[in-house]
């Protein structure tokens, strides 16, 4: 007899055909190529985003909004519209008076999503405000895995309360909950039992053979779209090695150096000849708490056998970490020659998960 087709639900924040590949699209496809069916749901998306510029917008979320849109045989993509959903309104008076209207975003009707998840065999949460819809799809897939993968800690994020809430209401009901880093597991270690599981890669992508996009020289590369961007450091970095190219793909372009490129944001696959190809990565972050999710990028730029330029509060602990103290130009200097002298060692790319392996974590079936 042929083997039932396993179903999988992953409820993130991301839109399915973004240009944006977060770990999220990652593991849809690790799904997919296991053979499960896989519905890839975007949530914490209302008219209320729109209004704030939600650059989901720019994709047809509106006209897909409430269906099961078929992308290939075994991936459809939903997304759930609500008409308001929790979003934090930065004064506390602000937030505490929108909280009941914000508190329906629960009972969100789910359209034909209730059917798919009654046949799911795991359901993933990612950091959302999905998360106030968990007791409710427990209900819905009783038969279900439920899974969280913690890929933020959401008080860092500064979303509202409400959020908070949620998730602190939820781990205990998890059968699994996933975190990247450690700094997010210990926030959250007093609620449930946390397992860390460092970000899984679409290695598949990265061991294709790709054209190098540089013109020679020394190129450095910053791959993927960062609300957290930090400019300052970009400059000083032009300014201190005039002799590097500096690539930076996603975020908006402000007045820099002349040894600055700002590219806008492209597909996935276009971006990965940057990192295979360059002479090191940077992870120019502003001052911000290791709770807050970097760990993709590490991944990718350790896969591609990248030195990392990288600012020594993140705490990140790999053999190819050159690190400096934000605000020292001397110690940014020593970095950055650091980087362009390392050697690329196939040793950096030891550690760093697949999504495949992930996905098999996530599902409780460890390889």
């Amino acid at each position: 007899m042929p083997v039932p087709t396993r179903r999988v639900v992953l409820i993130s924040g991301h839109y399915f055909g973004s240009k944006r590949r977060a770990g999220f699209h990652h593991l849809a496809e690790a799904y997919w190529r296991a053979g499960w069916d896989v519905t890839f749901v975007t949530a914490g998306i209302s008219t209320l985003s729109r209004v704030g510029g939600d650059y989901r917008f720019e994709y047809p979320v509106r006209e897909e909004a409430g269906r099961l849109v078929a992308v290939r045989e075994r991936l459809t993509s939903f997304v759930l519209m609500a008409r308001v959903h929790p979003r934090n309104l930065f004064l506390p008076a602000a937030n505490r008076i929108a909280a009941p209207l914000f508190t329906r975003y629960a009972r969100t009707p789910l359209g034909p999503l209730e059917l798919v998840l009654r046949q799911a065999h795991l359901v993933i949460f990612e950091s959302t405000p999905g998360l106030l819809l968990v007791e409710r799809i427990r209900r819905i897939a009783a038969g279900a895995r439920l899974v969280y993968r913690a890929s933020d800690d959401l008080r860092m994020l500064g979303v509202h309360p409400l959020i908070v809430k949620a998730e602190e209401k939820a781990l205990p009901t998890f059968d699994f909950v996933s975190a990247p880093t450690p700094a997010i597991a210990e926030v959250l270690a007093s609620f449930a039992t946390i397992h860390v599981n460092p970000p899984g890669i679409d290695k598949t992508v990265f061991d294709r053979p790709t054209t190098s996009p540089y013109q020679g020289g020394t190129n450095a590369v910053f791959a993927g779209v960062s609300h957290f961007f930090d400019y300052a450091t970009l400059d000083a970095a032009a300014r201190i090695a005039p002799n590097v190219a500096f690539h930076v793909i996603g975020p908006s372009p402000r007045r820099c150096r002349g040894n600055v490129v700002f590219r806008p944001e492209m597909h996935f696959e276009e971006v990965v000849p940057y990192m295979q190809h360059a002479t090191f990565g940077l992870l120019v972050l502003p001052p911000r708490d290791p709770r807050l999710g970097y760990g993709n990028k590490v991944a990718q730029y350790s896969y591609c056998r990248l030195p990392i330029v990288a600012p020594a509060h993140l705490k990140v602990e790999r053999a190819n970490m050159c690190v400096f103290e934000r605000g020292d130009p001397d110690s940014l200097r020593l970095a950055l020659i650091e980087a362009e002298r390392m050697e690329h060692s196939p040793s950096f790319a030891e550690g760093v998960l697949s999504a495949d392996e992930l996905a098999a974590v996530l599902a409780g079936e460890e390889r």
